[in-house]
């Protein structure tokens, strides 16, 4: 009896030590309970255990796959995520599965420096990307002006910039806010520091900067812009010198012929763009297509790609949903028309005429540029409270962000096809 007890045991040992997960899955479908936080714990494995971490592309909206390691899952049930156990077998039947259909399995090696670029006191309102990384537990190092033209922006991997306007304009808000104590204290910090560096006026800091973050990707960095900090960029950059700002805002007189100086072989994204410069009228150019939060903001439809050709662009439309709800911002969309013939749309609006999310290659490095403020808030205005993520740890738009996070982190070979 004993004996036979005993090899009974050994059988039921033996038994759950073949059935044992050799994998651990967070499966990035509608069975996920935190989509944000996934991607901390991805980078959290990344860059606290040092291990790699498997991304499966297009198979169940993304989903990560880590070596079976008590350590993840413990991490990920503190954190409220979904996982999955994995066996052997079932992990093989899952590569034969993505060989077999469009999908691919991308490698993450190491976790990537991440730099936002934030003025000091962050104005009076918040950005969505430092609200989602803050969500997902993924560490950042924010950073301004005088860091930029120090040159120190070179040690990060990836930077996003806060909703800048880095055609010196101060966000156009002075038909609204000129009279604002947070306006006018603005307007003193940033004229003090452009003066520091020994220009006379703030476009002309903002100018050197937005030098400054083209080279960083030139040498080889990724950078992503959302609302007016893109379409901000890319003027600045073809302005390049030229006086667009009305003298209520710089103190002097535009240059009559600013429209037919502008070149667009330095801007990246966009083209043909035409001018706004009436300080009364909040927006910059005709890239945007938005009625400033008076139309419906409709839906946005994300591209499919072949996961085995297109490598990028499918990492940055993962998801579980391809119709994603508009939101609106300063900058909401961008005209496509006006968008250059090397750049990939990644998203359009369901209006025919606008592009939500694009992305392009310059020098050795990548930029991606989206539309609107906050994907979890509508029409998120000036003066409101930050959006609570806990009530949006699902939400579609918000993974854009964090797929273009992880980015950096896939394996050489795969981001240089």
């Amino acid at each position: 009896m004993k004996k036979t007890a005993a090899l009974a045991l050994l059988f039921i040992m033996l038994s759950a030590s073949v059935l044992q997960a050799g994998k651990l899955m967070v499966p990035m479908d509608d069975t996920q309970n935190d989509h944000l936080r996934a991607y901390g714990l991805a980078y959290w494995v990344l860059d606290e255990l040092k291990e790699n971490v498997e991304w499966l592309l297009n198979y169940r909206g993304g989903s990560f796959m880590f070596d079976s390691d008590g350590r993840i899952e413990k991490q990920a049930n503190l954190w409220g995520i979904t996982t999955k156990p994995v066996s052997d077998s079932e992990y093989a039947s899952i590569l034969a599965t993505i060989e077999e259909e469009n999908m691919e399995k991308v490698l993450l090696e190491k976790a990537p420096k991440i730099g936002v670029y934030s003025p000091p006191d962050e104005k009076p309102w918040d950005d969505a990307v430092l609200l989602v990384l803050d969500y997902a537990k993924i560490p950042h190092d924010k950073f301004y002006d005088r860091e930029v033209m120090a040159d120190a922006i070179n040690k990060f991997d990836w930077i996003h910039l806060h909703h800048e306007d880095f055609t010196g304009q101060l966000g156009k808000f002075y038909a609204a806010y000129r009279n604002a104590s947070w306006y006018r204290a603005e307007v003193s910090r940033e004229l003090l520091e452009a003066q520091k560096f020994g220009f006379k006026k703030i476009p002309q800091l903002k100018l050197a900067v937005a030098r400054k973050f083209k080279q960083f990707i030139a040498d080889g960095g990724f950078l992503f812009a959302m609302c007016s900090a893109a379409d901000t960029f890319d003027i600045a950059l073809a302005a390049d010198g030229v006086d667009i700002v009305a003298p209520e805002i710089d103190g002097d007189s535009i240059d009559p012929l600013a429209q037919s100086k502008l070149d667009y072989s330095k801007s990246l994204a966009f083209e043909n763009f035409k001018l706004i410069t009436n300080p009364m009228i909040y927006e910059y150019s005709d890239i945007d297509t938005s009625n400033n939060y008076v139309s419906e903001p409709g839906t946005f439809m994300l591209f499919d790609f072949s996961a085995k050709l297109d490598p990028i662009p499918t990492m940055l439309n993962q998801n579980h949903r391809n119709v994603i709800a508009g939101f609106f911002g300063q900058t909401t969309a961008f005209r496509k028309s006006l968008v250059k013939s090397n750049i990939t749309i990644l998203a359009e609006n369901n209006d025919g005429v606008s592009v939500k999310y694009l992305r392009g290659d310059y020098g050795k490095g990548f930029f991606c540029f989206y539309g609107g403020h906050d994907p979890a808030d509508v029409s998120h205005l000036v003066g409101e409270g930050p959006t609570n993520l806990a009530l949006h740890k699902n939400s579609p738009g918000y993974r854009l962000i964090l797929n273009n996070v992880l980015f950096p982190a896939a394996k050489q070979k795969e981001r240089k096809t």
